[in-house]
C-alpha cells in the first residue's frame, strides 16, 4: 500500500507569517489536530493542537503570534509513492502522529495519521494490528 491510498488528500494548509488564532480557526472549520506550514509552494513545518496549548498558551503568546513562533520547523515528510511501512517507520522514528504526504516538487498533497493507519487495519487489511500496534507503541514512548 501506498501512501496515497491511506492519506486525507489536500489538507488545509498555512503560512509561518498565518497568526495562531487564523491556524485554530482552520483546525476547527477542519476538524483536524494538525496544519502543515507551506512557504514558497513547500512544507517548512507542521504546527498541531498541541503546539497551541503548550507552545504558545502556556508560553502567555496573544493570538496574534506568528505562526513560524510555535511550529516545528522541518517535519519529516514522505513522498506519495512511499510505501506505507515507510510512513510508520517515520511516525515510530519521529515520534509523531501525523506526517506531511509530498508530491515529487515537495508539495504537501496529503497528510497520514495514526488514526488513518488504524482504519486501514479494519477497512482494507493492508496494515496488519501488529504493525499498528508497534508504531503507536513507538511514537508513544518515552523520550
Amino acid at each position: 500500500m501506498k501512501a496515497r491510498d491511506l492519506m486525507t488528500p489536500q489538507p488545509c494548509c498555512c503560512s509561518p507569517n498565518d497568526s495562531i488564532t487564523e491556524v485554530a480557526s482552520m483546525m476547527r472549520d477542519n476538524d483536524c489536530g494538525s496544519v502543515p506550514v507551506v512557504e514558497a509552494g513547500r512544507v517548512v513545518g507542521i504546527v498541531t493542537d498541541r503546539d497551541l496549548a503548550v507552545r504558545a498558551l502556556a508560553r502567555g503568546l496573544g493570538g496574534d503570534a506568528a505562526v513560524r513562533d510555535v511550529m516545528t520547523a522541518s517535519p519529516e515528510c514522505c513522498g506519495e509513492d512511499d510505501d506505507i511501512h515507510n510512513v510508520e517507520r517515520v511516525m515510530g522514528e519521529r515520534q509523531v502522529r501525523r506526517v506531511p504526504i509530498v508530491n515529487a516538487d515537495g508539495g504537501c498533497v496529503g497528510i497520514v495519521s495514526q488514526a488513518d493507519l488504524a482504519r486501514a487495519t479494519h477497512s482494507r487489511n493492508q496494515v496488519s494490528d501488529h504493525e499498528v500496534a508497534e508504531t503507536v507503541a513507538r511514537i508513544s514512548a518515552p523520550a
